[in-house]
């Protein structure tokens, strides 16, 4: 399987969210999607909210008319997922919804994939898969909901990781996680011409939450035709292409329950936020993100060819930076909020 066989659904990715995002920009003004600045956002101006729509749009035209053929049962359920997440997420920009319904939403669109066959295989048991796949896509979706803080944040770290899975997936042969990360690494960059800082639309939470379910997705699917010894090392590739999103989410996540504030509740305590504090722009705290997530999934693409113990000594050295980071990140945090005496 070639990889430029994939390189018109990115490119139609691509151009199908140039060209969408300003007419859901001028939507948005229209019926008043607008997200509002407030204490905990760092735009000052009234910015549309339509971007989700966009992004949503190129990837099903994409995918729909120049992906190469693939498993229908599986492509209805990853696009009926999405797109109720995307509904879903419509509803929460435009009325505001409680975070439980909002979880809830993503569970049902956890199921779908269940039913459809697509979940982890990583226990003897069934019901511990089935259960583990809910809490990934639940955990991966609202990771990506997190990350949605800065401009251009969420839309690039999606474009990167999607590349790397693009890029795996190609060399193991799986046409369906090719041509879905092909397109969504194309509209993501697409959608970012217009996001990038200054930001003149956001994507919202109907298009993070879909952006999230879909990464989801592609680590499920993302399979290795590896010896049973060596899956312990090849089931970490896809937790280490989307490391970081799921350390700022255990950052914010561990500060908040600290505070006694609730998990869900916005705030500027993430790790582009921390960054900023310590002196850098938005911009060069978004694209100092970028590097750390290029970096994860070139760890990641050669965790995929190593033996178990390069592996073990890889994943010990990850884990051990982390926690160097999440110690120093919290304690930026707290600093900056100390009262001067």
């Amino acid at each position: 399987m070639e990889m430029t066989q994939f390189f018109p659904v990115m490119i139609a990715g691509f151009a199908a969210a140039v060209g969408f995002t300003p007419i859901t920009k001028r939507l948005a003004f229209r019926f008043g999607v607008l997200d509002q600045p407030s204490s905990r956002k760092v735009h000052q101006t009234p910015t549309p909210l339509l971007g989700g729509l966009a992004i949503y749009g190129a990837l099903v035209l994409a995918l729909v008319f120049f992906s190469p053929p693939f498993y229908l049962v599986e492509f209805g359920a990853i696009l009926s997922g999405a797109t109720w997440l995307m509904l879903v997420g419509f509803v929460d920009d435009r009325h505001g919804m409680r975070p439980w319904v909002k979880m809830s939403g993503q569970a049902t669109a956890g199921i779908v994939l269940i039913l459809a066959g697509i979940h982890v295989r990583i226990f003897a048991s069934d019901i511990l898969n089935y259960s583990f796949t809910l809490l990934w896509v639940i955990g991966i979706t609202n990771a990506m909901n997190f990350q949605d803080n800065m401009d251009g944040l969420a839309a690039g770290i999606t474009a990167v990781a999607s590349t790397f899975f693009f890029v795996m997936a190609v060399q193991q042969e799986l046409s369906l996680v090719s041509s879905l990360a092909a397109a969504l690494a194309g509209a993501s960059v697409g959608f970012l011409l217009y996001n990038f800082n200054p930001a003149s639309t956001f994507m919202g939470d109907m298009g993070s939450m879909p952006l999230g379910f879909l990464l989801a997705v592609l680590a499920i699917k993302l399979d290795f035709n590896v010896p049973a010894e060596r899956q312990v090392i090849t089931w970490m590739v896809p937790v280490v292409v989307l490391g970081l999103p799921i350390f700022d989410t255990a950052l914010v996540v561990f500060t908040r329950l600290r505070e006694r504030r609730s998990p869900m509740l916005g705030g500027k305590d993430h790790t582009s936020h921390r960054l900023v504090r310590l002196g850098l722009s938005q911009r060069a705290a978004v694209l100092f993100l970028y590097i750390v997530c290029a970096v994860l999934g070139f760890t990641a693409t050669d965790l995929s060819h190593a033996n178990v113990n390069q592996g073990l000594t890889v994943a010990f050295r990850l884990v051990i930076s982390a926690l160097a980071a999440f110690i120093y990140l919290e304690y930026v945090y707290i600093r900056s909020h100390q009262k001067p005496r």
